[in-house]
């Protein structure tokens, strides 16, 4: 039994996470999120620690925003869109239980804004001399890197971001763009 409780998007996610691990669920019923499941997801937080666990597309990635901005420090799975993927979309519901356990095993904690920005190893010139912005095969280089590190896919601002947020080592990175060098990726 997972001891955080896992923010999910809607019933088929918890249905799926249940399917997979032992946990209990807050559903934000959609992007959209009200202030009553914002209220239960801080008390989630303070008694237990909560796993924010959405979909990667730009709905997830909203729901993400707004509670990080919201409960700051709470930890996040992420979910490659090819283990995410259905017949029909994208998201947390499609995945397979082996999936949902790998990406519960690599859970991120996100740090405070200004704690991580104050202590960030990754600089935006370390992401475009990795040939992950400002290159012809830059969102597919970002894609592999995010499933590498365990932080998902994200556009270079957010990438940036999400590597100051769950402190993303100088090693760490570098041992990701070795593998993806090593894969034959195109530089």
């Amino acid at each position: 039994m997972i001891s955080e409780i896992i923010v999910v998007e809607g019933k088929e996610d918890t249905v799926a996470v249940r399917r997979a691990v032992g946990a209990d669920t807050i559903e934000t019923g959609g992007s959209a999120i009200d202030e009553g499941v914002l209220r239960r997801i801080e008390l989630a937080y303070e008694r237990r620690g909560v796993i924010v666990f959405t979909d990667p597309d730009v709905p997830g990635e909203k729901i993400r925003k707004i509670i990080a901005e919201r409960v700051p420090g709470c930890k996040h799975a992420f979910l490659t869109r090819d283990e995410a993927r259905g017949r029909d979309g994208l998201g947390v519901e499609h995945a397979s239980p082996e999936a949902i356990r790998g990406a519960l095993a690599r859970v991120r904690t996100a740090e405070a804004p200004e704690t991580a920005a104050a202590e960030a190893e990754i600089a935006w010139s370390d992401l475009i001399d990795a040939g992950l912005i400002v290159h012809a095969e830059a969102a597919g280089r970002r894609e592999r890197m995010g499933e590498l590190l365990g932080i998902g896919y994200a556009n270079g601002k957010q990438f940036h971001k999400r590597c100051v947020m769950f402190r993303i080592t100088r090693a760490e990175f570098a041992e990701a763009l070795e593998r993806l060098e090593s894969e034959g990726e195109t530089t």
